[in-house]
């Protein structure tokens, strides 16, 4: 468990929106865990959702309206977060709020302990004890905890944790009238000691250090003592910390540190080899002493009876992280995955692509006509905005499957177990194992799998990972591998497309060993530490949700570019570049700004062996979508696109001429440059959603850059042979 984050001891702080004297009550939890359901539940109707003040994280507030108490209490719903030590904004912003100021953190604290997951809860838990804000926990999801056996009762868990627990049920509203008395009680006590629910009540080394550096930090900094002796121990550095007391702290560390590694163990129950050897530091005994603490709160709590069976959680993951067979099944989900990301959506997509370009447009354009539009109105609307939504609508039968497939694999369970799998593999790159679903999604299309990137806690994964998605050879690039190669290469074609897809691989390689130094030089790897949770059927509400979620971000940040940049491309290749060549909107595509810009641009590929007119447009067209490098191409020279010999006739005869007469060494090059430059629009709309537009911008001359000396290095070296 790593205790370092981006962003980590920032000094933002901010406070909830609520009326002087009004208390101020902070719901949190782990993902998953009933809280939203609880917070709909407590505040009805007397809710709002927005950014916290001073961030970009929506978080929603209410009312909370009890029996109890003269006026309402406020209560903010903080995003679903595992750590106090952030891996994500939202874990950053729970982390803010609990660790504020005095004054300006919450009054007290609702936990949502999910009863069916109990030991990963208390781990987040603990961390917001060390806060010393009054805690009152809400035991969610008893009913699920029943049927995989024994649950941990409120009473038991209040005795061992020394805090109220109450039982409640958010769909049913049981138990909320006791969560109101007991929150009430918390606030009339006001902060609690740390007492035996503490993590470093057990007297072990990591407890004496940690008691020594509270009682130096308290009053040194508005943040409560025990939590920054914490952050400090583990590496952080929260803001105008004394730099005797951050120099304490580091000698703190060190000593524990030294000790560990001294003993070749970490600071398990009865001194069992914890196997951390030399890789033992002060972050991971701190994680470990958590963890310890929850074991041995459950084992307490709801010990499990002599002779029991293991679950079929248990029996599962014997099989599936099992060297001979995890490695093979996590492989054939990842194929499944590609397979429905390209088959499942094909005929979808061809559908909605003959709906736009057949009756809506023909629709579209008798209409136009029985009003008499002009010729350039109808060319703007019906080949440029109404082609646009037709681009764009081929994109949502992937982004659905797309984000089905996420939400089916992290609700059931199974998504902790391939992140677990592919880490090493991943390792490579500095990435986890989770990045490696969104890169092979890359291989149906980038866009979706630029929007999976959303999977990734850390910030720096995200942006790495967005920019490599775009070398993943998706299956738009296909249509033209296949086209070009059986032009040019006949019978040896397969051979040709197959060596395209392993050189996407080594391309993602090698690009992100190269980027990774250059643009993420803090990127550090870390130990891998997952909570598995239990296998589950996901429900149809809760997934569905999730894609309509992000299915209307998608549609909302990437929908206007792709419109828009369609609509653009079609009046450059409407307008004429000089007088005499036709009149706006029926001028030829080589007399029109856009054919025109693409002959002076044709020089810069004459290198790589296709610095012809007719290839450069194909490739502008191509920046739209890929699908239109074969259209243009068979525009360009008046011909159809399947299979007419007068379309192969003529490319043979371009890349001849264009090549000195090494035409299949320049269409090999013409397929690299189509496989490393950009992949369309819509991957750069969905690239500046999720990496920002400094990034685009940044990948989109590397990916230029890169397609330009891949193509000419392969050129130069093929006309050798061929």
């Amino acid at each position: 468990m790593s205790c370092h984050a981006p962003g980590a001891g920032s000094g933002a702080t901010a406070t909830a929106q609520r009326p002087a004297g009004t208390p101020f009550v902070a719901l949190v939890g782990n993902p998953n865990v009933g809280k939203s359901t609880l917070f709909n539940a407590l505040t009805g109707a007397h809710q709002r959702v927005g950014n916290w003040p001073g961030k970009t994280v929506s978080v929603a507030q209410g009312d909370w309206r009890t029996s109890r108490g003269s006026r309402p209490l406020r209560m903010a719903d903080l995003p679903g977060s595992y750590s106090l030590l952030p891996d994500s904004p939202d874990e950053a912003l729970v982390r803010d709020v609990l660790t504020a100021p005095a004054g300006e953190r919450p009054d007290a604290v609702v936990f949502a302990l999910d009863a069916a997951n109990p030991a990963r809860n208390l781990y987040l838990l603990s961390q917001i004890l060390d806060t010393d804000i009054p805690v009152v926990v809400a035991l969610t999801m008893t009913d699920v905890a029943a049927r995989r056996g024994a649950p941990p009762g409120p009473d038991a868990l209040a005795r061992e944790l020394a805090l109220p627990v109450v039982r409640v049920e958010g769909r049913t509203g049981a138990g909320l009238d006791l969560l109101a008395d007991a929150v009430w009680n918390a606030l009339d006590a006001g902060p609690r000691s740390p007492g035996r629910t503490s993590a470093w009540a057990a007297g072990s080394p990591v407890a004496a250090e940690l008691t020594e550096l509270a009682a130096a930090a308290s009053g040194q900094t508005p943040h409560p003592a025990r939590w920054l002796a914490v952050s400090l121990l583990c590496g952080e550095e929260p803001p105008a910390v004394p730099a005797a007391l951050a120099h304490r702290a580091g000698a703190a560390a060190d000593r524990l540190t030294a000790a560990a590694r001294a003993a070749g163990k970490g600071t398990g129950e009865g001194g069992t080899d914890t196997g951390f050897d030399l890789d033992t530091d002060a972050e991971l005994l701190v994680a470990e002493a958590r963890y310890a603490w929850a074991h041995a709160v459950m084992e307490r709590a709801a010990p499990r009876p002599a002779g029991a069976r293991p679950t079929l959680t248990d029996r599962v993951d014997r099989l599936l992280l099992s060297r001979g067979f995890g490695i093979p099944f996590f492989l054939a989900v990842m194929w499944g995955v590609f397979q429905a990301t390209t088959v499942l959506a094909k005929p979808l997509q061809d559908g909605l692509g003959d709906f736009v370009t057949g009756p809506v447009s023909s629709g579209a354009d008798r209409l136009l006509d029985a009003v008499h539009a002009p010729g350039w109105l109808t060319g703007l609307l019906v080949d440029g905005l109404i082609s646009g939504v037709g681009q764009l609508l081929t994109f949502v039968p992937l982004m659905i499957i797309m984000f089905l497939l996420l939400a089916l694999l992290e609700d059931s369970g199974y998504f902790a177990r391939a992140a677990f799998v592919a880490d090493r593999l991943m390792r490579t790159l500095r990435l986890p194992g989770r990045a490696f679903l969104p890169l092979v999604v890359g291989f149906g299309c980038n866009v979706p799998a630029l929007a999976g990137t959303r999977i990734l806690n850390r910030r720096s994964h995200r942006l790495l990972v967005g920019l490599l998605i775009p070398y993943m050879s998706c299956t738009a690039r296909l249509a033209v591998y296949v086209m070009i190669a059986g032009v040019f290469f006949g019978s040896n074609s397969g051979t040709v497309v197959f060596f395209l897809y392993v050189a996407s691989v080594l391309l993602v390689v090698g690009m992100g060993l190269i980027l990774r130094p250059l643009l993420f030089r803090d990127m550090k790897e870390e130990p891998l530490v997952l909570e598995l949770p239990p296998y589950r059927l996901p429900t149809l509400r809760v997934t569905g949700a999730q894609v309509w979620q992000k299915l209307s971000a998608f549609l909302r940040t990437a929908g206007g570019i792709i419109v828009a940049t369609a609509a653009a491309v079609w009046l450059l290749m409407a307008v004429p570049a000089a007088a005499g060549h036709g009149g706006f909107g029926k001028v030829d595509v080589e007399q029109s700004v856009f054919g025109t810009v693409t002959r002076a641009t044709a020089p810069l590929v004459a290198p790589a062996g296709f610095g012809d007119w007719h290839a450069t447009a194909a490739l502008g067209t191509g920046l739209i979508a890929k699908e239109g490098v074969i259209s243009t191409l068979a525009q360009t020279y008046s011909a159809e696109e399947d299979g007419d010999p007068k379309l192969t006739a003529s490319l043979h005869a371009t890349f001849e001429e264009s090549s000195g007469g090494h035409q299949r060494a320049a269409a090999l090059a013409f397929l690299v440059f189509i496989l490393a430059y950009t992949p369309c629009f819509a991957t750069l709309a969905a690239q500046r959603a999720e990496i920002g537009t400094r990034l685009t911008v940044i990948g989109f001359g590397i990916q230029l850059a890169a397609a330009w000396l891949l193509s000419v290095g392969v050129f130069q070296i093929a006309r050798l042979v061929w």
